[in-house]
């Protein structure tokens, strides 16, 4: 990666493709196991064009931001503070957090608000090799019957559920495309049906 590289990757045309992003991304948290196409941003690699658009997007010098693994690179803090002028912290100062799910373990490290400012807590976007409409069975608020959507972690969803209105919130990336789960969404996986 050249040192000009972080200079590249980011909008175009910033207030229409942060609009239209927004909308997406909101859409997406709104409507939990939907799957949409995020694909504005071209961040450096390993960062999906779907988690860098949603960076883009909601993050900027008021976002403390924890990078987790392969994420936590020379390459990717250049290009997120050029673009989007974001600090980085640890994980317990966290606003955001990227990485693998097995490098954003263990959850408990992160903020889950507190009970007069529960929106005082972190927002994971979890890196997927694959986004699918399979797998975990989702309820609740946004979803009129049921969705499903591939997991890396039933259990932990439900124990973050339970802390509700306490709790983390979470993204899906994988390559363009972009999924959301909230605190407020049932989780059940297939076996627990039978």
């Amino acid at each position: 990666m050249t040192s000009t590289s972080s200079l590249e990757g980011g909008f175009t045309d910033a207030p229409v493709e942060a609009a239209q992003s927004f909308r997406k991304i909101m859409n997406v948290m709104a409507r939990p196991g939907i799957i949409e196409e995020l694909c504005v941003a071209v961040p450096p690699a390993p960062l999906s064009t779907a988690a860098g658009s949603l960076l883009l997007t909601l993050c900027d010098a008021q976002t403390p931001i924890y990078l987790a693994g392969k994420f936590d690179n020379a390459a990717i803090k250049q290009w997120i503070t050029f673009h989007c002028n974001s600090p980085f912290s640890d994980a317990e100062n966290s606003m955001f957090a990227l990485g693998a799910w097995e490098d954003l373990q263990p959850l408990h490290d992160f903020p889950i608000g507190t009970p007069e400012y529960p929106d005082r807590s972190a927002t994971l976007i979890v890196e997927m090799e694959n986004l699918v409409s399979s797998g975990a069975e989702l309820s609740g608020p946004g979803i009129k019957d049921t969705h499903q959507l591939s997991l890396p972690d039933v259990t932990a969803f439900q124990k973050n559920a339970m802390l509700f209105p306490l709790g983390l919130d979470f993204y899906f990336t994988s390559g363009e495309k972009i999924a959301a789960l909230p605190r407020t969404t049932k989780v059940t996986s297939n076996w627990e049906k039978v």
